[in-house]
């Protein structure tokens, strides 16, 4: 075997399992930079730890490979906190820390704490690594355990401030697995037994709707979806991260459930009598917070992690596989639907009613002409003009529910990410997903709330000339919170406008003194040539739109 340098063997290591970016916090693995670089591979240094691992995070779900993210020992826990996104995601992110030599632990050396218990609730491997000759066994575990079963991070602890054990020589073999370089690794199927009984559940039923989730989208498996639900006739949910899965305009299309989400979508699953979870943690969000399904509704479901089969729900079955796979052999044993209305036909009927009915409920905001802009306005706009190759990020809270009711993808090579987890995300997770699709529009969807975290990262997207498209739905509060507030003042009164209310601020002009193209929006019909030049700036963009702050999102359909 020859002998090199733990940076050496770690550059090799990443650039054969196919990672294309490092993004960091300086110092970390300092004598892996310049190999890195002669290998390609761009060092994306940013403004805080946190957004480094969201952009590993928006780069490893759009790449569907491994994003890879670190930080010396100070800043490891605030790597972990970023962690959690990648975490709730399911993305299958790798961490890199320094951490003092053993010798200096627990006799409190300077900013030094300890790191595992805070990775480990945030990473599926969490491991030491105390010589440079045992760093390949578990970095390679580390691929491993990112991407097999259900994704997500793992984190590696390099003996070092700076991990420097790196620096040291020793004898290596660059070993890649190839299964582990992307996601799934593999694609196992159920037994035969429980796929013709899942058939014989759903032909069955009177009323069955498919929850898809973002098992869905890392096994890409839309084309299989849509087919089955031709097949069997059945009405078909899609959680947030499985958005991109079913086509908006779809006869079976209900849109997204849970918490962030359509009436009409989580009515048909509070009236079906039979559920089948595809690819979908059965968690509060997709669930509202588990009151849908009712009581008594009969639940398939199917994973490629048994542990999650009959979590939340009990079962009448459950199928361990691949979510393509598997969707692929039903299809292959289900026999074809009869005529339209003959299976399923009044069930369907009552599904396209109450699509019908909240498009019908929603179309006068959002062709509202309303000064300032309504947020529905805007997202009719961005689903009318966003181009076909895109990639949509959104950010949580407002940015979630906007863009996961209120915009259609109208194009199946569109796709959408979203924040599973802390405000702030989507503005450096959208500057990972343009990383990782450096030909495709991507365009991140946030409010003044969300941008404020991380603004400064915009300098770390000109620095590497990632131009990503930012629209700020700018309405100068956090008036996702006025509700909350309010009720706790008993009404609007000053004390409850400090907790929710922020100052007004032009950050279209902000972004230009950073190094943007800047563009504001003040009122309807001006988006699409502001769009236009955004995307053809040659430069990262900023799009200021100037909304409603009376445009709160009604709270989720329960009954």
């Amino acid at each position: 075997m020859p002998r090199m340098t733990g940076a050496r063997f770690l550059a090799e290591t990443l650039h054969g399992y196919g990672v294309t970016h490092f993004f960091f916090m300086p110092v970390i693995v300092p004598d892996a930079m310049p190999e890195l670089e002669r290998l390609g591979i761009a060092r994306i240094m940013a403004h805080g730890e946190k957004p480094a691992a969201y952009m590993a995070d928006g780069y490893a779900r759009v790449s569907g490979r491994v994003g890879v993210c670190g930080a010396q020992s100070v800043g490891a826990v605030n790597l972990a906190a970023g962690l959690q996104d990648a975490y709730l995601a399911c993305s299958p992110v790798i961490a890199l820390t320094g951490r003092l030599p053993q010798i200096q632990q627990s006799r409190h050396a300077y900013q030094e704490v300890d790191h595992i218990e805070p990775f480990n609730a945030v990473t599926k491997y969490n491991a030491l690594v105390n010589t440079v000759e045992e760093f390949p066994l578990p970095l390679r575990q580390a691929f491993r355990e990112a991407t097999t079963g259900t994704p997500g991070p793992a984190h590696l602890d390099l003996s070092g401030i700076a991990g420097g054990m790196v620096s040291a020589e020793a004898e290596f073999e660059v070993i890649v697995e190839e299964p582990f370089t992307r996601i799934p690794p593999f694609r196992p199927e159920p037994d035969m037994s429980s796929v013709r009984e899942a058939i014989r559940l759903l032909v069955e039923a009177e009323r069955p709707v498919i929850v898809a989730g973002g098992g869905v989208t890392a096994s890409s498996a839309r084309q299989e979806l849509v087919e089955l639900a031709d097949r069997l006739a059945v009405p078909v949910a899609t959680s947030l991260n499985a958005k991109q899965t079913f086509p908006y305009d779809h006869p079976l299309a209900v849109g997204v459930p849970g918490s962030y989400s359509r009436a009409c979508a989580n009515q048909t699953i509070a009236e079906a009598d039979l559920v089948f979870f595809v690819g979908s943690h059965t968690g509060g969000q997709v669930t509202n917070d588990w009151r849908i399904p009712r009581p008594g509704t009969r639940i398939v479901q199917l994973d490629i992690n048994a542990a999650e089969l009959g979590r939340s729900f009990p079962i009448t079955l459950g199928m361990q596989g691949d979510v393509r796979a598997s969707l692929r052999k039903m299809i292959d044993n289900a026999d074809p639907a009869p005529a339209p209305g003959g299976l399923h036909g009044e069930w369907v009927e009552r599904v396209q009613q109450l699509v019908s009915d909240w498009r019908d409920d929603v179309s006068p905001r959002a062709t509202s002409d309303e000064l300032p802009m309504r947020p529905e306005r805007l997202c009719k706009e961005l689903t009318d003009l966003l181009p076909d190759d895109s990639v949509l990020v959104a950010d949580t809270g407002h940015s979630g529910i906007w863009t996961g009711t209120m915009v259609d993808l109208k194009h199946p090579g569109q796709s959408y990410i979203r924040c599973a987890g802390s405000l702030g995300w989507g503005l450096p997770a959208a500057i990972g997903a343009k990383s990782a699709a450096p030909d495709r529009p991507v365009i991140c969807f946030t409010g003044d709330g969300g941008v404020w975290y991380h603004i400064t990262e915009l300098e770390t997207a000109v620095r590497n000339g990632i131009n990503t498209v930012w629209i700020i739905n700018n309405n100068a509060s956090l008036n996702q919170e006025r509700n909350l507030n309010e009720t706790i003042y008993g009404g609007a009164k000053t004390g409850s406008d400090h907790l929710w209310k922020l100052s007004e601020r032009d950050f279209a002009k902000m972004a230009e003194l950073m190094g943007c193209f800047g563009i504001q929006v003040n009122k309807p019909g001006e988006f699409g040539g502001a769009l236009e030049q955004a995307l053809a700036a040659g430069k990262p963009a900023v799009i200021d739109v100037k909304t409603n702050i009376e445009g709160i999102a009604p709270t989720a359909w329960n009954g």
